[in-house]
């Protein structure tokens, strides 16, 4: 077999073809930014990484409900050891990924909450879109006002972000 073949085969059989290889680190989160973005440093290292929890968007923190989303975060996050389940960068260079304290995952947290919408970058549907469509059923968090809870994709095509960009 030539060896292209070859190796389209093994990469198909794998289940590696266009995947993304993730890498699970700890640190601890020195800053939380918003509802859905903190610095942390990363165990035997002194620069603090951004993060951008993977599959979750929280508001922007000059929309309604974004420093309620910053202080949940906060509460979940700040000064606690993480777990972080590394899914690469995002288009802006921000590091990507699941965000965990003693096993609880804090981007499900969030939605569960209803501080965050369930998202994925290009399709829009999350990871936790069942934890959104419960947290609108039962008007938690956020979506206790409906008419005010405008997702975060939205509002930054009607008002751009909070940082001008």
């Amino acid at each position: 077999m030539k060896c292209w073949a070859h190796c389209w085969l093994v990469l198909a059989l794998s289940g590696h073809w266009g995947a993304q290889a993730s890498e699970v680190w700890t640190g601890w989160v020195s800053w939380v930014m918003d509802g859905d973005t903190v610095l942390l440093v990363r165990h035997g290292q002194l620069e603090p990484v951004k993060l951008r929890i993977d599959g979750i968007d929280a508001p922007e923190i000059c929309q309604p409900g974004g420093v309620q989303a910053r202080d949940a975060m906060t509460r979940l996050a700040l000064r606690k050891s993480v777990e972080v389940d590394d899914r690469g960068q995002d288009v802006y260079g921000r590091q990507v990924g699941r965000l965990s304290v003693d096993g609880v995952d804090l981007g499900a947290e969030m939605v569960r909450s209803g501080m965050a919408w369930a998202y994925r970058f290009e399709t829009g549907k999350g990871p936790y879109a069942g934890l959104q469509r419960q947290a609108q059923t039962q008007k938690t968090g956020l979506f206790a006002a409906p008419e005010v809870a405008m997702s975060p994709h939205v509002f930054r095509k009607f008002h751009g972000t909070c940082h001008g960009n």
